[in-house]
C-alpha cells in the first residue's frame, strides 16, 4: 500500500495521520477536511479556501519541524490564523453606493432549518463560534479546543455553555409548543 493511499484509508478511520507522508500527499488526502472546518469558522467559500491556502502555507514553511502526527498542529495553525483574522480592526470592506450582485443560492440556503442553524451561528460571536465549530462540528474534545483556541479548558466550557444558550433563544431556530 501506497503512503498516499494508506493516509487516505487511516484518515477515514480515525488512525493517525503520520509526518512520514510528504505535505502534498497531506493535502491532497485532509485538505477536504480542513476546507470544511475553515468553511465552519468563517461561513464564506472564498474566505475559506483563503483561509486553508494561508493556513497551508505557514505548514509548509514548518513541514520539517512538526513531530508525530501533522494534523493537529495544521488545524492550530487553521484556527490561529482566522483568530488573528476577526482580532484585525479592518475587514477589508470599503463601503459603497452600487451593491454587487447577489451569487447562487448555497447548497446549505436550499434546506430551511439548515439554513436557520448557519444564520443563528452567525449570529454568534466569533470566539463563541470557533468553540461550537470545533467542539459539535469537528467532535474535538474540551481539551483539544482549548489547545486550539490557546485559551484554558474553562473558557471552552464557558463560551460554549454561552453559545448554547444563545442558540437556544434565537429566534430563528425556537419551535412553538405544538410542533416540537
Amino acid at each position: 500500500m501506497t503512503a498516499l493511499a494508506g493516509l487516505r484509508e487511516g484518515a477515514g478511520e480515525g488512525r493517525a495521520v503520520t509526518r512520514s507522508v510528504g505535505f502534498e500527499d497531506f493535502v491532497a488526502a485532509r485538505s477536504t477536511a480542513l476546507l470544511r472546518t475553515a468553511y465552519l469558522l468563517t461561513r464564506d467559500h472564498a474566505l475559506a479556501e483563503d483561509l486553508l491556502q494561508t493556513a497551508l502555507t505557514k505548514a509548509w514553511f514548518s513541514w520539517d519541524r512538526i513531530d508525530g502526527t501533522p494534523e493537529p498542529y495544521v488545524r492550530k495553525i487553521l484556527v490561529n490564523t482566522y483568530t488573528s483574522w476577526w482580532r484585525r480592526k479592518w475587514n477589508g470592506e470599503h463601503p459603497t453606493e452600487d451593491l454587487p450582485e447577489t451569487g447562487a443560492a448555497d447548497a446549505t440556503d436550499q434546506a430551511g432549518t439548515s439554513h436557520d442553524l448557519w444564520q443563528a451561528l452567525g449570529r454568534l460571536p466569533k470566539r463563541q463560534r470557533a468553540v461550537v465549530v470545533l467542539r459539535y462540528f469537528e467532535d474535538q474534545s474540551e481539551a483539544e479546543t482549548a489547545r486550539l483556541l490557546d485559551c484554558s479548558v474553562g473558557t471552552v466550557k464557558s463560551q460554549a455553555s454561552k453559545a448554547l444558550a444563545k442558540l437556544r433563544i434565537d429566534p430563528a431556530l425556537a419551535t412553538e409548543e405544538g410542533q416540537a
